[in-house]
C-alpha cells in the first residue's frame, strides 16, 4: 500500500519586518538620534556661552580684524573680531585641498588599479595608520622637518611666480606662513581622502569595466570613462570630509603658522591665522569676557563646518542624480 505523501505548508510571504529587523532598526535610529542630539547640544553650549559677546560686538564680530582685551584703567573697551581668522581658516583649507586632494585621488587610483598585490596591502595599512596619527605629531613634524624644505620651496615659488599677487613677498619672511600650514594640512587630509576614494573606486561595477575593455579602451581610458563618473560623488564627499578636518584643525596649524590679525593675500608671507589656532592660543589666559568671545568664535567655526558638510551632501546628491 502506497503511503500518502505529506505536502509541506506553503511559506507565507509577508513584508512585515522580523523581530531582529526591528531591533536593528531601533539601534540604528537611536544612534542617529543620539548623534544629532549631541550635535545640537554642542551648538547650544557654544551659542549659550558666546551669545553675549557676539551680541555686544554685532556684525563686527565676523568682520572685525581686532582682538583686544579691555583695559579699564586706560578707558579702553574690549574689541573682538574674527574676520581675519575666518579668512585665514578658509585660505589654509583651500590650500590644503589644492595640494592634497589630487595626490589623494592619484594614490587611490594607484592602489585600486595599478599597484601589485605585494605593495598594495602594506600601502593600505600605512594610509590607514596615517589617518589615525594625532595632529600634534603632524604639527611637530611640520615644524622641525617640513618647514626648512617648505621654506626653500616657497622661495622658489616667489622667484618664478612672484608677479602673481598671491606669491608676492613684501618682506623676506617665509617661515610659519599659510603656505606651510596648508602643506601640513594637505598631508593630514591625504589619508582620509585616499581611504574614501579607494573605497568608492573599488565599488565600480565590474561589468562596466569589462565593457570598456571589450570596446578597446586602455586602462586610463577606462578610468576616465567609467571610474571617474561613477565615483565622482564619493570623491567629492571625501574631499569635503578632508576640508572639514582642515578647517577645524588646531594644534598643527598653531605650530606652523604665525597669528596676525590682518588679511594678507600673500600666502608665502609669515602672517596669517585660523579660528581654531586662535582659540587654542587665547584660551589658557582668557578672562571671563574673552572666554565668551572665544566661545562665540567656536560657534562660528562650528557653523562653518556644518555648512561645508551640508554643501558636500548637496553636491553628492546632485552628482548622483546626473
Amino acid at each position: 500500500m502506497q503511503e500518502k505523501k505529506t505536502i509541506p505548508a506553503p511559506r507565507v510571504i509577508t513584508t512585515k519586518p522580523r523581530f531582529t529587523d526591528k531591533v536593528f532598526r531601533g539601534v540604528v535610529t537611536s544612534g542617529g538620534l543620539i548623534a544629532g542630539l549631541l550635535l545640537g547640544l554642542i551648538g547650544f553650549f557654544l551659542v549659550f556661552n558666546g551669545f553675549e559677546a557676539m551680541r555686544a560686538a554685532g556684525l563686527s564680530f565676523l568682520t572685525g580684524f581686532d582682538w583686544v582685551d579691555a583695559i579699564p584703567e586706560e578707558g579702553q573697551a574690549a574689541s573682538y573680531g574674527i574676520g581675519a581668522m575666518l579668512y585665514g581658516t578658509i585660505v589654509t583649507g583651500i590650500l590644503a585641498m589644492i595640494m592634497g586632494v589630487p595626490v589623494a585621488v592619484g594614490t587611490a587610483l594607484f592602489l585600486s588599479y595599478y599597484a601589485p598585490e605585494w605593495i598594495k596591502k602594506p600601502m593600505v595599512v600605512v594610509v590607514d595608520v596615517m589617518a589615525a596619527i594625532p595632529s600634534i605629531v603632524y604639527g611637530l613634524w611640520g615644524y622641525f622637518v617640513l618647514m626648512p624644505h617648505a621654506e626653500y620651496w616657497a622661495k622658489l615659488i616667489h622667484k618664478y611666480f612672484g608677479f602673481i599677487p598671491f606669491f608676492d613677498m613684501p618682506a623676506p619672511v617665509f617661515t610659519r606662513s599659510p603656505f606651510i600650514a596648508g602643506l601640513v594640512l594637505a598631508i593630514m587630509i591625504i589619508p582620509i581622502v585616499t581611504a574614501v576614494s579607494r573605497e568608492v573606486f573599488a565599488q565600480t561595477p565590474l561589468e562596466r569595466i569589462q565593457a570598456a575593455y571589450a570596446l578597446g579602451a586602455t586602462k586610463w581610458s577606462m578610468i576616465k570613462a567609467v571610474v571617474f563618473p561613477y565615483g565622482r560623488g564619493g570623491v567629492i564627499g571625501g574631499a569635503m570630509l578632508g576640508l572639514g578636518r582642515a578647517l577645524g584643525e588646531t594644534v598643527a596649524v598653531y605650530t606652523v603658522l604665525n597669528l596676525v590679525y590682518d588679511i594678507r593675500i600673500e600666502v608665502l608671507l609669515s602672517a596669517g591665522g585660523s579660528v581654531a589656532s586662535m582659540i587654542v592660543n587665547k584660551f589658557g589666559e582668557a578672562d571671563p569676557v574673552e572666554l565668551q568671545a572665544l566661545m562665540g568664535a567656536g560657534f562660528v567655526l562650528f557653523m562653518v563646518t556644518l555648512l561645508v558638510n551640508f554643501l558636500a551632501n548637496y553636491i553628492i546628491n546632485k552628482t548622483a542624480r546626473e
